[in-house]
C-alpha cells in the first residue's frame, strides 16, 4: 500500500473512532475518559487531514484554499488521486 492510501486509511479509521466515541458520549456525557479520547482522535484526524491536503490535495471543499478561483472541481477528484 502506498503512502497516500495508508494516510487515507488512517483518516477513515479516525473517522470511525470519532463516530463511535460520539455515539458513546451521547449516552455517557460525563465520561471523562471518552471525552479525552474524543479530543485526542479529533486532533489526530485533523493532523492527518492537513498532511493529506498538503501532500495530495484537499479532501473537502473547505480545504480548497486558492484565493484566485474555486479549485475544488479541478481534476482529479480526491478519490481519483494516486
Amino acid at each position: 500500500m502506498n503512502e497516500q492510501r495508508m494516510l487515507l486509511s488512517k483518516i477513515k479509521k479516525y473517522d470511525f473512532t470519532l463516530k463511535e466515541l460520539n455515539l458513546y458520549l451521547d449516552t455517557h456525557p460525563n465520561c471523562r475518559q471518552a471525552l479525552t479520547m474524543f479530543r485526542k482522535y479529533r486532533q489526530l484526524r485533523e493532523n492527518a487531514v492537513q498532511e493529506y491536503a498538503r501532500k495530495y490535495g484537499p479532501l473537502t471543499p473547505e480545504q480548497a484554499d486558492n484565493d484566485e478561483r474555486w479549485t475544488w472541481t479541478d481534476d482529479p477528484w480526491p478519490w481519483e488521486r494516486r
